[in-house]
C-alpha cells in the first residue's frame, strides 16, 4: 500500500459479511456508524434552496456558516472562540486524514493517539510520514522525541469512554508546556448517554493556543452523506488550516455550507436523533447481557464495545453465524483484541431482529 497504510479494516469484513448475509432473515449489520435515519427535512430545504451556486465557494466559509458555527461553539462548546478560530471542512475523517500534512509533521515527528482509537489517526499520521505512539497516559510516554501532535477522542470511538474536564485539563497543560498541539476529536459530543460529554475548547481559560476541537455533523444530524463538518480552536492554528487548503482546493460545496447553517441553529431534529439512538441502544444493550456479554465504558457515542473475553475476531464469525456484523476491536488497535464494536445504526426493526437472534 502507499505510505505504508494498512489494508482498509472493513475489506478484510468481507468473509463474515457473506456468512451474515446468508441468514434466513437477511444481514444485520452493525459494523459501520453509518446514519440511517432521514436527514432532517429543514436541512434538505436549505440544502435545496442553495442548489443554485455556479461559483466557488469560500474555503473559509460563508459569513452565515462562520457565524453559525461560532454560536453552536459558544452554545455547546461553552467556549468564545474569535471568529478567525473556526473553519469548514469537508467532513471530520478528511481533516483527521490530513491533519498532520497540512500542520507540516513530516519524517522524525511524532504523532500520539489513543491506545484503542479510531483508525485514521494513524493513518494521518503515515501519511505525512510521521511515526505513531499510542499512549492513553502522557506520563507513559517519557522521552518520546519530537511529539508534535496529540490525539484525543471524547466521547471515544469504538468504545464510548468521556474524559473529564480535569483530565482533558491536564492534557491541554501537559502540551502546552512543550508547544505540542492537542487535537479532540468531539464527533460524538452530542451523544451522552449515562455520562455528559464536555469539549476540550471548555477547559481552555479562554484562551486556545494549541488547541483545536474537530466536529461532524454526520452524527448529530444524519449528514454523513453531505460531508459536513468543522474545525475550531487556535486562530493562528486555524489561519495555518486555511492557507494550505486554498492552495489544495478543499472546498466545502456551497449548498453543503448552507445545510449546515440550517442544522446546527435547530436543537429539535438532534434530540429527535438521540432518542431514536438511545431505544436502540437500550433494545441492544439488553440483548447483550442477555448472551453472556459485558459491556465496557459506552456510557457516550454510537457504540457498544462488548466482550466475552475471545479473540475478536471469533467473537465477529460468534455473530455473523446469526445474521449480526459487527466490527473486531482490533481494528482499533491491539489492546482492542478481546472487544467488539457494535453501531447503533440499524433501523427499529433491523435491531430488534438482532436482538431476537442474540437471544
Amino acid at each position: 500500500m502507499s505510505a505504508g497504510l494498512p489494508d482498509f479494516p472493513w475489506d478484510l469484513l468481507k468473509p463474515a459479511k457473506a456468512l451474515a448475509s446468508a441468514h434466513p432473515d437477511g444481514l444485520v449489520d452493525l459494523s459501520i456508524g453509518t446514519p440511517i435515519d432521514p436527514v432532517p427535512p429543514l436541512i434538505q430545504s436549505a440544502l435545496t434552496a442553495a442548489a443554485d451556486a455556479p461559483g466557488y465557494p469560500l474555503t473559509a466559509g460563508t459569513v452565515e456558516l462562520r457565524a453559525a458555527v461560532h454560536s453552536y461553539v459558544a452554545r455547546r462548546c461553552d467556549a468564545n472562540v474569535p471568529p478567525a478560530g473556526v473553519l469548514p471542512t469537508i467532513g471530520s475523517k478528511e481533516l483527521v486524514a490530513w491533519l498532520p500534512t497540512l500542520l507540516g509533521l513530516g519524517p522524525g515527528d511524532t504523532v500520539v493517539i489513543p491506545s484503542v482509537c479510531y483508525p485514521t489517526y494513524e493513518v494521518g499520521a503515515r501519511l505525512a510520514g510521521a511515526s505513531v505512539v499510542r499512549s492513553d497516559s502522557l506520563v507513559a510516554l517519557g522521552p518520546t522525541p519530537r511529539v508534535r501532535l496529540v490525539w484525543i477522542n471524547s466521547p471515544g470511538n469504538p468504545h464510548g469512554r468521556v474524559l473529564p474536564a480535569p483530565h482533558l485539563r491536564k492534557v491541554v497543560d501537559w502540551a502546552r508546556e512543550r508547544g505540542v498541539v492537542v487535537a479532540s476529536d468531539e464527533c460524538y459530543l452530542e451523544l451522552g448517554w449515562e455520562s455528559s460529554p464536555v469539549s476540550v475548547l471548555s477547559v481552555c481559560g479562554g484562551v486556545f493556543d494549541g488547541v483545536l476541537a474537530v466536529h461532524s455533523l454526520s452524527k448529530r444530524s444524519n449528514l454523513a452523506g453531505y460531508r459536513a463538518g468543522f474545525v475550531a480552536g487556535d486562530p493562528a492554528l486555524v489561519n495555518e488550516l486555511l492557507a494550505v487548503r486554498k492552495h489544495a482546493g478543499m472546498m466545502l460545496p456551497a449548498p453543503v455550507q448552507a445545510a449546515i447553517v440550517a442544522a446546527l441553529g435547530d436543537q429539535a431534529h438532534v434530540d429527535e436523533q438521540r432518542e431514536r439512538y438511545r431505544a436502540r441502544r437500550d433494545v441492544l444493550r439488553q440483548a447483550l447481557a442477555g448472551a453472556g456479554f459485558t459491556i465496557d465504558h459506552s456510557e457516550a457515542g454510537l457504540y457498544l464495545w462488548a466482550t466475552r473475553g475471545d479473540n475478536s475476531w471469533s467473537t465477529v464469525d460468534w455473530f455473523a453465524s446469526r445474521g449480526v456484523l459487527v466490527a473486531p476491536g482490533t481494528f482499533y488497535g491491539p489492546a482492542g483484541e478481546r472487544h467488539v464494536r457494535l453501531a447503533l445504526t440499524a433501523t427499529d426493526e433491523r435491531m430488534a431482529a438482532a436482538a431476537a437472534r442474540l437471544s
